[in-house]
C-alpha cells in the first residue's frame, strides 16, 4: 500500500531549492536531487502542473520523469522549454507546480504501509521580455490601500508577488493570524491586518530571501518609500 503526502520535512529525497525561476532567456533549468537516505534506494518521479493540478506537457518537459537514486547518491532534474512556451503571455509571468515524489523499495516485512512522500514547490516561468527588469528593485512595487480591517494589495508589476507580513516597524514579529499571499501579476488581493501608519511589508525573493520594504500613507494609500524617493 502505498500513500502520497506534499511534505518535504521527511522526505528522503530532498530538492536544492524551494522555489523556482525558469528564465525565458534560458533553454534548461537544472534542478538538483539528493536522496538523504544513507541506507535505502528511491526512485524519484518528476512532472510538472498548471495552477489547476493539471499535469503539463505542452510548455516545459521534465527529463528524466523516473530515476533511481542510491544511497546518498545526488542527481539533477532538467527542465526543457518547448516551442509552445511562446504561447505563454510574454508580459507577465506564468504559474506552474514542479512536483517530486519519492518511491520507496518494496518492504521485505509483510503489511508495511510505505508512503511515496511528495515535494511540491512553485515554479515561474519568466519570459524574456521581463527578466532583465526582475533585477531591478521590484518589491518596492506594490500599492497598499488601506481598508475596515486590513489592506487591498495592488501588485502593478509583471512578476507574481509573495508577501508573508505587514508590521508595524522593522524587526516586529507579523501577528500569528496574518496569511500570506501570493499576487498575481496585474492584480489585487485583500488582506487582514492591522493597519499602521508607516508598514513595513515583507517579502520573499527569487532566492528566498525575505526583504521588509518599509512604506509610507497619504490617506489611505501607502508606497514603497524607495519608490517615493
Amino acid at each position: 500500500m502505498c500513500l502520497s503526502f506534499s511534505h518535504q520535512a521527511f522526505s528522503a529525497v530532498s530538492l536544492d531549492r524551494t522555489r523556482a525561476v525558469f528564465n525565458g532567456t534560458e533553454k534548461n533549468l537544472i534542478v538538483n536531487i539528493t536522496n538523504d537516505s544513507t541506507k535505502k534506494p528511491y526512485l524519484a518521479q518528476a512532472w510538472l502542473e498548471d495552477a489547476h493540478g493539471k499535469k503539463l506537457t505542452d510548455y516545459l518537459m521534465v527529463t528524466p520523469p523516473m530515476q533511481r537514486l542510491e544511497p546518498s547518491q545526488k542527481s539533477v532534474i532538467r527542465i526543457t522549454s518547448l516551442p509552445a512556451v511562446k504561447s505563454l503571455p510574454q508580459d507577465r509571468e506564468s504559474l506552474f507546480y514542479f512536483s517530486v515524489r519519492e518511491v520507496p523499495p518494496k518492504s521485505d516485512h509483510p503489511n508495511v504501509l510505505q508512503l511515496a512522500l511528495q515535494t511540491k514547490i512553485k515554479l515561474f516561468y519568466r519570459p524574456a521580455a521581463i527578466v532583465a527588469e526582475r533585477f531591478s528593485e521590484h518589491d518596492d512595487q506594490l500599492v497598499l490601500h488601506k481598508m475596515s480591517g486590513g489592506y487591498k494589495i495592488v501588485n502593478p508589476s509583471p512578476y507574481y508577488m509573495t508577501v508573508l507580513g505587514i508590521t508595524g516597524k522593522p524587526g516586529q514579529a507579523v501577528a500569528k493570524d496574518f496569511k500570506p499571499v501570493m499576487i498575481a501579476p496585474k492584480s489585487s488581493e485583500t488582506v487582514r491586518s492591522a493597519v499602521f501608519s508607516e508598514p513595513h511589508v515583507i517579502t520573499i525573493n527569487d532566492f528566498g530571501g525575505k526583504p521588509v520594504v518599509p512604506y509610507s500613507c497619504h490617506g489611505d494609500i501607502c508606497q514603497a518609500k524607495a519608490k517615493q524617493a
